[in-house]
């Protein structure tokens, strides 16, 4: 086809990074596409898109990583061109291959590059010949333990477990010893199959402490190809990106030269045209060591965009065009510096569990210079097990590092979500703590200081009980009778005529419950005035947000968000009486191993049951030694949050 005639784009994704193209998509005229499964039939992404096609199915398999169906869906939707996003198909030569062969255009580089990049070791090759170091490992084709094992001998531990065909810590496995090996490289296995439609593996050496720097870099399909500048993501939790922030602190000119020019060699080897990353490890000595080359656009690149004002999705279709690039690489800009977070529905105080349910409050921070917000998600919207559990990004730019960072603090402070359990108070911590703000980097940052990014939940102070109990009454309030609005009937401060006005409330909140009693007097001091809590004392007045939605009360006290609701005692009592030896599902997913079976002795912390849930596997452990008593899951099941899953019985008991 020709492809400056190119009007119609499907996106062969979702969320955030399906929302993100659409805009710039339409920006440039075109008609947008969205695909969906069962599930995400109201989805944001459909919601924006001009044209939606239903997949069908749930689970990734049978919709978003269905060549077939998302092949149809172009040609129902008379779509010329598809964008792959990142993450699904985005990096599979297969589906690039496919859609060329279908004579529509894909939107990312060729799959004769794909293929050279996905296979690892011809990466690695690569990049040896163009005289960059590399870690060493092992990335043949033979997937089986016994060739893993003798790998990791010759390597050394502890090792780190990779998925061949993508990334984002979705098969990511670090094996300290050969006793782990077994069962994290069958876990690492069915991650990357679930996530990539692909289980190939490699191994390599787990480098200590190193900086995360990558390269982002753009070719098209007229021989020109240059890097963008380079990013910093050394802040990871399990190999998952969280904090990423462009120019990378620290790195010098020279350095900055040097790490681009490989990357650009990297990708005019293989014949590249579009967006890429080329990513490195960097000691603290400046040496850097290749990684891998990301095939796709990052989550990562709005950093990019900040720093140079361009913006990549438009260079995408323009390439796609036939377009040249528009600038040569001494016209590069790299002005100010910008710090990026993913925000994700996950439980920080519960090992960062995937949080699934209602968004029933979604209200991101007020635009403004330096502010950036790329979403998928709305207010009302429902977060499914199926999926990653990111909700979106929040970016700002500064014209040095400390205002970028200071921007993003208020940015957080200002994000308010419930009905899910996020991340926002852990990002804060990273954002506010004196080694970000020295730039004190490395992969290790998290483990390194997470007694203070992950303190134990403290117990609430009396004057946030008293703020709860004040908003609460106030926001469960009628409406005045206007027709005699000094009628004592018409007051609602709790008036017993003879006696002092008191209202009794009995509340929950981050599993503690308190009764309060409230005195009018004490009313006086608290004022619900939309959607804040205006408590003045002593002549100064504090703000807190304060929404209600539904039966729960969302308050804001002292930069964290509190979900609370009204506390039932007798009901809380009963429920006490169910089985405590009973282990749950910790939220929706799939049953994917089972690991024992009834009548079994197990050791604490043996794993009984493998759930997968959002392209991630949790694994069900024994709380302490005992006898499964019973079993009531089989692999393939699909089981609701709190769902019974193995009943074990002490060994005492047993």
């Amino acid at each position: 086809m020709n492809h400056s005639t190119l009007t119609t784009l499907l996106i062969a994704n979702r969320g955030e990074i399906a929302c993100r193209v659409m805009r710039t998509a339409k920006a440039l005229g075109l008609t947008t596409v969205a695909v969906h499964s069962a599930v995400d039939r109201d989805a944001r992404h459909c919601r924006e898109a001009d044209i939606q096609v239903d997949l069908g199915g749930a689970k990734a398999s049978d919709s978003y990583l269905d060549i077939a169906k998302l092949l149809a869906a172009a040609r129902a939707s008379g779509a010329q061109a598809i964008h792959p996003g990142y993450g699904f198909l985005s990096e599979n030569a297969g589906f690039a291959r496919a859609v060329e062969q279908a004579g529509l255009v894909f939107l990312g580089p060729p799959s004769s590059a794909i293929d050279a990049m996905g296979s690892k070791s011809a990466a690695k090759a690569l990049m040896e010949a163009a005289g960059v170091p590399v870690v060493s490992g092992y990335h043949g084709e033979a997937q089986d333990y016994d060739t893993f094992r003798t790998a990791a001998r010759r390597i050394g531990y502890p090792v780190l477990l990779k998925a061949s065909a993508g990334g984002g810590g979705k098969g990511m496995k670090v094996v300290e010893d050969e006793g782990q090996l077994a069962q994290a490289l069958a876990s690492a296995q069915r991650e990357a199959k679930s996530s990539f439609g692909d289980a190939r593996i490699l191994v390599e050496q787990f480098v200590l402490q190193p900086r995360h720097v990558e390269i982002q870099v753009f070719a098209d399909g007229h021989g020109n190809c240059l890097y963008l500048n380079e990013r910093d993501c050394s802040i990871q939790r399990r190999h998952q990106k969280v904090v990423e922030e462009a120019p990378a602190p620290g790195l010098c000119a020279d350095l900055r030269k040097a790490m681009g020019e490989a990357a650009v060699r990297a990708a005019l080897a293989i014949g590249y045209v579009g967006a890429g990353t080329v990513e490195f490890l960097l000691d603290s000595r400046g040496g850097f060591f290749f990684m891998e080359m990301n095939t796709r656009l990052q989550v990562e690149h709005p950093v990019t965009e900040a720093i140079t004002g361009l913006d990549l999705v438009a260079w995408q279709i323009r390439v796609a065009r036939g377009e040249a690039l528009p600038l040569s690489q001494e016209q590069v800009p790299l002005r100010g510096h910008a710090i990026e977070v993913r925000l994700y529905a996950e439980d920080p105080a519960n090992e960062f569990l995937p949080s699934t349910g209602t968004l029933s409050l979604y209200r991101e921070s007020m635009p403004g210079e330096g502010r950036r917000v790329d979403t998928g998600v709305s207010e009302g919207d429902s977060i499914s097990p199926y999926y990653d559990p990111m909700l979106g990004k929040l970016i700002a730019w500064g014209e040095d590092r400390e205002q970028a960072r200071l921007r993003l603090l208020a940015m957080l402070d200002e994000f308010a979500v419930g009905g899910v359990r996020t991340n926002l108070k852990f990002l804060r911590r990273i954002l506010a703590h004196p080694a970000f703000a020295a730039a004190e980097l490395d992969t290790g940052f998290i483990a390194r200081h997470q007694a203070s990014l992950l303190p134990p939940v403290g117990d609430l102070s009396s004057d946030f009980w008293q703020a709860a109990a004040q908003a609460w009454r106030q926001s469960h309030l009628p409406v005045q009778d206007m027709r005699d609005p000094v009628s004592p009937w018409s007051v609602t401060s709790g008036l017993r005529l003879g006696m002092p006005a008191r209202t009794h409330v009995h509340l929950l909140c981050n599993g503690h419950d308190q009764a309060i009693t409230l005195e009018q007097d004490a009313a006086a001091r608290f004022r619900l005035c939309g959607d804040q809590l205006i408590h003045e004392q002593d002549g100064v007045r504090h703000r807190h947000l304060a929404i209600r939605r539904g039966d729960t009360l969302y308050l804001r006290w002292r930069g964290e968000l509190h979900a609370i609701t009204a506390f039932d005692p007798i009901a809380a009592a009963l429920a006490g009486h169910g089985q405590q030896d009973d282990l749950g599902a910790p939220m929706n997913g799939s049953i994917v191993r089972v690991l024992v079976e009834a009548g079994q002795a197990v050791e604490s912390g043996a794993t009984l049951v493998v759930l997968e849930a959002m392209k991630m596997e949790h694994s069900i452990r024994a709380p302490h030694a005992g006898k499964v008593k019973a079993l009531h899951c089989q692999e393939g099941d699909m089981v609701s949050e709190g769902a019974a899953l193995v009943e074990l019985e002490a060994l005492e008991k047993a």
